[in-house]
């Protein structure tokens, strides 16, 4: 921990502008709730001794007073009670899976702050993973490689069938000429044509074929997959976003991403001519739906 009682993970410097875990730890025991800018007024020494007050083995109730005397009064809830010291809880257990375990032994000799952060982060897929990785010291391990270190197909066959999605973006960048040539639907920017239906046909059949390009990829049924497209002409942008849905064992998110790759390297074909140095940027997922980790959205920057 960089700063003392705060994991790297929570990307929370000496400042302490947000609640870390330990002071979530302590308001959890206290049976209180404060609003963000209830924390900052604090100020950063009773911060700081909140925080302090939520790394040890036992929660320092004393610090009541401190959180009670915020000008907006804390909101009283019932205490949460600490993670059971003897037992993985199951709701824990569940969430990390075969491919993160933790034993009886090791959950034991963990530290009560350890154990609560990742309790606390069990619904959590992305950040129980990050505070997995940190507590335990053992990196989230890369399901596509066997323990050998071989590139495999994960076996799929014992996931339920569920409904999947999958958002991905892509960015164009090219001259204003261009984007408001594609705009008008005048050839004068291409001499290809319709420049974004093209696009929107090339990143759907890419989805379709995502198997074919990626060869770790398992087929899925698709039951619906769209590209758009918002254009700005003066920052010289082509946004696309690429929507991909299923029903079926895993996931979707390459054939969103696939999608959107394909989209913009369809516009990038069609507007060479024009601008053979228009970049492609930005190609990541944004959201995904489905299966173990439910509804899952790209984190801002201090996630």
């Amino acid at each position: 921990m960089p700063t003392p009682g705060v994991y790297a993970f929570e990307a929370i410097d000496d400042s302490l502008p947000y609640v870390p875990l330990a002071g979530r730890r302590v308001l959890d025991a206290l049976g209180r709730k404060v609003s963000l800018e209830a924390w900052i007024a604090l100020g950063v020494e009773d911060r700081r001794r909140i925080v302090d007050a939520g790394v040890g083995e036992v929660v320092d109730l004393s610090v009541i007073d401190i959180i009670d005397g915020v000008t907006r009064k804390a909101a009283h809830i019932p205490p949460e009670p600490e993670p059971d010291p003897e037992h993985v809880p199951p709701s824990l257990a569940g969430a990390l899976g075969q491919e993160q375990p933790i034993d009886t032994a090791r959950w034991r000799a963990l530290r009560a702050l350890d154990r609560y952060a990742l309790v606390k982060y069990a619904p959590k897929p992305e950040k129980l993973a990050r505070a997995y990785e940190e507590i335990l010291g053992v990196a989230t391990p890369l399901t596509h490689l066997d323990e050998r270190g071989a590139a495999r197909m994960v076996d799929v066959g014992g996931k339920p069938e569920s409904s999947r999605g999958a958002v991905a973006i892509a960015r164009v960048w090219t001259t204003r000429a261009v984007i408001e040539a594609i705009d008008s639907g005048d050839k004068g920017g291409s001499s290809k044509g319709d420049v974004l239906a093209a696009a929107r046909i090339a990143g759907i059949l890419a989805s379709k074929r995502t198997p074919e390009l990626i060869p770790l990829c398992h087929p899925v049924r698709t039951t619906r997959a769209s590209v758009d497209f918002t254009l700005d002409a003066s920052a010289g942008e082509i946004r696309i976003r690429a929507t991909v849905e299923a029903i079926d064992r895993t996931g979707v998110e390459m054939e969103a991403m696939v999608a959107a790759s394909i989209a913009s390297l369809t516009i990038y074909d069609m507007i060479k001519s024009a601008d053979r140095w228009a970049i492609i940027e930005s190609v990541r997922l944004e959201a995904k739906h489905g299966g173990k980790s439910g509804e899952v959205t790209r984190p801002g920057e201090r996630s």
